[in-house]
């Protein structure tokens, strides 16, 4: 019940910061935004474009997490997945508060929970994300993008958003590993502590899920 609760206040002063204390918004934000969505990135921090596409790669890293995880509980974690794609931690801190512990996989794995389980997946998530950092550490503006972060609050709810990301995924961990037998592995407990690329460490390296038949009466 704590948990829960707590995961309810960091979302209410999440937000509260987000639109109320956050550095005023620029008039360019929206125009910024299309930019980064049509790929015209020319005269953009490259930071600020690896940060945008990597917001887009933390939502299917909690969509490989939360296609099991969903199963059996009493909320749609689809949903909140698919609204992360939009809003990010936003979305995500509600299912935090209301999913239940579960460390189980009951009855066989859907299409989409197979691809979403799959080795591959996580191989290719990876790339994605490989390909953002180097393009950002090679290429981006470090003292820009403080200026920016400082200044525009898209820019700076964005880096924050990125960091909430980092920091909630070890809270899925524990169930997702006895989900799939991987109870004595610590390394993974360890390295999923490191923001982003601990978790696609983990989607490429962990085991399958154990299905367990549904009993019926």
């Amino acid at each position: 019940m704590s948990n829960k609760l707590g995961f309810w206040l960091i979302w209410v002063l999440f937000s509260v910061y987000a639109f109320i204390f956050a550095p005023p918004d620029r008039p360019e934000t929206m125009t910024l935004i299309q930019k980064l969505i049509a790929g015209d990135w020319q005269s953009t921090n490259a930071y600020i474009v690896a940060l945008f596409n990597l917001m887009g790669v933390f939502p299917l890293i909690y969509a490989c997490i939360l296609a099991s995880d969903g199963r059996g509980q009493k909320v749609p974690a689809w949903l909140f997945a698919t609204l992360s794609f939009l809003v990010g931690a936003f979305a995500l801190l509600p299912y935090f508060a209301l999913r239940e512990p579960n460390p189980t996989f009951i009855g066989k794995k859907s299409l989409i929970i197979k691809l979403l389980d799959s080795r591959w997946t996580g191989v290719g998530i990876t790339a994605i994300a490989i390909y953002f950092l180097v393009y950002g550490f090679s290429s981006g503006n470090w003292a820009d993008f403080v200026q920016q972060w400082q200044t525009s609050r898209f820019i700076h709810v964005m880096s924050l958003d990125f960091c909430m990301l980092s920091l909630l995924f070890p809270w899925l961990l524990s169930d997702d590993m006895e989900r799939r037998g991987m109870t004595s592995d610590r390394f993974f407990t360890i390295i999923a502590l490191v923001p982003l690329v601990g978790a696609l460490l983990y989607l490429c390296l962990r085991s399958p899920l154990i299905e367990i038949e549904q009993v019926t009466a």
